[in-house]
């Protein structure tokens, strides 16, 4: 039988020039829709939210005559006279018998430091693998009291999830740091990051019901009749199978909850959103600010798509999936 003719819109090739073209037509539009805007772009700046050079001097404390004396200066002063450690790393500015005046720059040191950006996106980072931790293991939790065939924990899981998942996260962020961080003293980043883990707990909880409840009741049958017991049997033989099910999913959360907890600096909790604001009231740089804050969460977010892939691809190699 001869092979069916390949219709040119199924052709791989011509799909990524298609594709490539939309999006290069698209950039273009954007280009000249932005350049006819009455703003100021002000790119140059953008560097040093990242990092910047910080320069820390001495000052002479009072009027006087400069005398070095190894690592220490000494200024002469007409009533009184100073002795000033010089710290290792700094480059003096004076010599041996200047004349210096109060608050003159004796010495100074130049270093590198990390910009509002980067600090930003370390607490982004931090909040969320703190709260995917806890998201994942009140998932589970519930998840087991879900499939459980006692009826009373079915039902606290059941209620617990409804109410989480019927309740805006913003909503939930609010009470919790209000209320309950309140009460119990907490710290604003853990506030945060409960209230994230709590919130994604609840959807991870059905995922894992939904991979748990799609195996094969043989599987279960098949571990009994090895003398399997029931939590043998959920380890080894189950929830490796229902991760691999669930994997994709499970990736599609954690990438929600990092998008997510952008919503903390409601409660000034300084990641990457609050110090996107702070820099566009101090700058007056909404375009530029928002468009690098946008990047920053999308390589984040694209690592974490990248490394579910690759995890996936694994598995399917293993089988099973």
């Amino acid at each position: 039988m001869a092979k069916e003719k390949q219709h040119f819109l199924h052709n791989k090739t011509f799909g990524h020039i298609v594709a490539v073209s939309f999006y290069i037509i698209l950039g273009y539009l954007l280009f000249t829709a932005t350049s006819n805007m009455n703003y100021i772009w002000k790119w140059s700046g953008v560097p040093k939210y990242f990092m910047y050079e910080k320069t820390d001097t001495i000052t002479a404390p009072l009027d006087g005559k400069i005398r070095i004396q190894g690592t220490k200066v000494i200024i002469d002063g007409y009533d009184d006279s100073k002795e000033i450690e010089i710290e290792k790393g700094y480059v003096l500015q004076i010599q041996e018998g200047d004349s210096v005046y109060e608050n003159d720059t004796l010495a100074h040191i130049t270093s590198m430091q990390i910009g509002p950006l980067l600090e930003g996106l370390i607490v982004t980072l931090e909040i969320s693998g703190v709260a995917a931790i806890l998201a994942f293991s009140i998932g589970s939790l519930l998840a087991f009291m879900r499939i459980s065939n006692y009826q009373f924990l079915k039902d606290i899981a059941t209620v617990y999830i409804a109410i989480i998942r019927g309740t805006p996260l913003l909503v939930q962020i609010f009470i919790f740091y209000f209320i309950i961080a309140t009460i119990f003293e907490l710290e604003r980043f853990f506030a945060g990051a409960i209230s994230l883990g709590l919130f994604f707990g609840a959807y991870i909880a059905e995922v894992l019901r939904g991979a748990i409840q799609s195996i094969d009741k043989g599987q279960y049958e098949a571990a009994k009749s090895l003398g399997m017991n029931y939590p043998q049997t959920m380890i080894y033989i189950i929830m490796p199978q229902a991760l691999k099910r669930a994997l994709p999913t499970l990736v599609g959360e954690m990438i929600a909850l990092v998008k997510d907890s952008s919503l903390v600096s409601v409660i000034s909790i300084t990641d990457l959103t609050k110090v996107g604001r702070e820099i566009v009231a101090n700058t007056f740089s909404p375009f530029e600010t928002w468009l690098i804050i946008a990047a920053v969460y999308f390589a984040i977010t694209f690592l974490l798509t990248a490394l579910g892939h690759k995890i996936e691809n694994k598995m399917k190699k293993q089988g099973g999936m």
